[in-house]
């Protein structure tokens, strides 16, 4: 992205410390200044102070990619969308990671997960540093006299209530701490899955009908909203044990037809450096190589793509300065959602090859990699996803230290598929035969082959959401919801740690609750089976 897409300012002198990593129910942030004063003296600061909120999801700190928020052996590990890909991706089907770091290594293999794993931890304290970040806002701007304060208020209850979804989705449990709670000591109450998920509903829904319907590019809009919500309804079967199909395809079908969103006929372009000029991102978390500078936003997925050893993928073909990481391929459980086609290639032509018409087949990198993951620690076993790159898709591209592709948390290919997927389960808010309109929409966008009513099943919608969405932060849960992550009846490479896949146990549908936040609240309570 460009820095004019979204001003990013961080008022460092304001905003110097906060809650360390796991007093995360320690709930006031501290200030040089209160935020009363500052609004106060500045009512100019808030679009700032917001921004730093919105940062909180995709940098380490806004002191710079070398500092951390919070706690953490590496600073770039504990950023919070890379904790949404380390956990939703690489302990799924489609992407495996071969650096063999003790924590990340049990997630690529789903075996031997503690409560002392680092990459739980970080994701559950990213939550308990971003949510009393947004309530000290919501209260110091429920008081100010500042222009735009209700859609401020509403961004801000929206970031909370995201950052809560991950609690409800990655641990069935935690605390919920609002405004109210600034400044108590006393820790909270365990909240339940079931709770945690009717407060975030609550939440949502509140701020539905007022937050405004067109925003500045990277803030929430009313869309952003709806598009949580039919997250939520949709996962609402394994969340609280009441299927909310309904309600999932009603929240899609606003999106769809009250957005003002399309599908791109350009794939690359919302992986791309200039994805703010895509038609179908809803909400992206801000990447700039300047600005927001991070190792754990695009700028990890794209290092952790390339270089190897041997080198076989350059950083420079995909717009990135350096060696790249070698770390990250995906596996035939993603490219071969495409066809064994994929593997038809001349491998001493040009190094991006696929037999399959399909866009989002086109990008992965075979050359000198190997169709079969035989060890995952081996670099040239499986091929790297070049999905992001750091490149301009129109125009001149500079290589850079770090990524500008902004990262698309919501686009409008998930709420049509959503809207299928409600209409396959018997949703009486949809029909196939308007799913099979926005199925066959999407793939003429992709450039691949039509399909009639009879192909839409269960089966077709999760290889198409895999087709869609890998490495993208939504597959365990994908998997999860479709009865497949645990047990041993969908096996992929590696999983259970081994080659051809084994079944895993059911308690792994969710993450142990970290040692470290046990014992910061005693009210908290271990997950069954950690």
């Amino acid at each position: 992205m460009k820095l004019n897409k979204f001003k990013i300012i961080f008022l460092s002198f304001a905003l110097v410390a906060t809650t360390s990593c796991l007093n995360e129910l320690n709930t006031e942030p501290e200030y040089l200044l209160t935020l009363d004063q500052l609004l106060e003296s500045q009512p100019n600061a808030a679009n700032g102070l917001l921004a730093k909120v919105y940062a909180s999801l995709s940098m380490s700190s806004a002191k710079g990619p070398g500092e951390a928020d919070i706690t953490g052996d590496d600073k770039g590990e504990t950023v919070f969308l890379r904790g949404i890909i380390n956990l939703e991706d690489f302990t799924a089907d489609g992407m495996k990671n071969r650096w063999g770091d003790n924590g990340l290594d049990q997630l690529t293999t789903t075996t031997n997960w503690t409560a002392d794993n680092k990459f739980f931890r970080y994701l559950f304290d990213r939550v308990y540093y971003t949510v009393p970040q947004a309530n000290a806002l919501i209260e110091a701007f429920g008081k100010a006299d500042i222009a735009n304060k209700e859609q401020y208020i509403s961004e801000l209850r929206f970031i909370r209530a995201f950052s809560y979804f991950y609690m409800i989705d990655c641990f069935g449990k935690g605390v919920i701490i609002t405004e109210k709670d600034l400044g108590s000591t006393v820790p909270k109450e365990q909240a339940s899955r079931k709770e945690l998920f009717d407060y975030v509903e609550s939440e949502l829904l509140a701020i539905e009908p007022t937050i405004a319907k067109s925003t500045e590019y990277g803030h929430v809009n009313k869309a952003t909203v709806q598009m949580l919500l039919s997250r939520l309804y949709l996962n609402a079967q394994v969340y609280t044990g009441t299927a909310r199909w309904n309600d999932a395809a009603t929240y899609a079908k606003k999106v769809i037809d009250e957005g003002g969103y399309s599908i791109d006929t350009n794939f690359v372009r919302m992986f791309s450096a200039d994805n703010n000029m895509s038609p179908e991102i809803i909400f992206p978390l801000i990447a700039d190589p300047i600005g927001t500078q991070s190792y754990g936003n695009s700028t990890y997925i794209i290092n952790g793509n390339t270089g190897g050893s041997p080198s076989t993928v350059s950083p420079a073909l995909f717009g990135m300065k350096g060696d790249g990481w070698g770390g990250h391929r995906a596996t035939k459980a993603w490219y071969g959602l495409f066809g064994n086609s994929l593997t038809d290639f001349n491998s001493g032509s040009a190094s991006l090859l696929a037999a399959t018409s399909d866009q989002r087949g086109k990008l992965f990198w075979q050359t000198n990699h190997n169709y079969e993951m035989t060890d995952y620690k081996t670099w040239t076993d499986g091929y790297p996803s070049v999905k992001f790159r750091n490149l301009n898709t129109t125009g001149s591209s500079e290589a850079t230290d770090f990524s500008g592709s902004d990262f698309p948390v919501f686009r409008l290919a998930e709420a049509y598929l959503t809207y299928a997927e409600c209409a396959v389960r018997g949703a009486s808010t949809a029909n196939v035969s308007q799913a099979l309109t926005y199925i066959n929409d999407l793939r003429s966008k992709r450039t691949t082959s039509q399909v009639t009513a009879g192909n839409i099943t269960l089966d077709f919608i999760l290889a198409e959401r895999g087709r869609e969405f890998n490495l993208e932060g939504q597959r365990r849960t994908d998997l999860i919801r479709f009865d497949k992550f645990t047990g041993g009846t969908y096996l992929w490479p590696w999983k259970g740690g081994v080659q051809n896949g084994t079944s895993i146990s059911p308690n792994y549908n969710v993450f142990p609750i970290p040692n470290s936040a046990l014992s910061a609240n005693p009210n908290l309570t271990q997950n069954p089976g950690f």
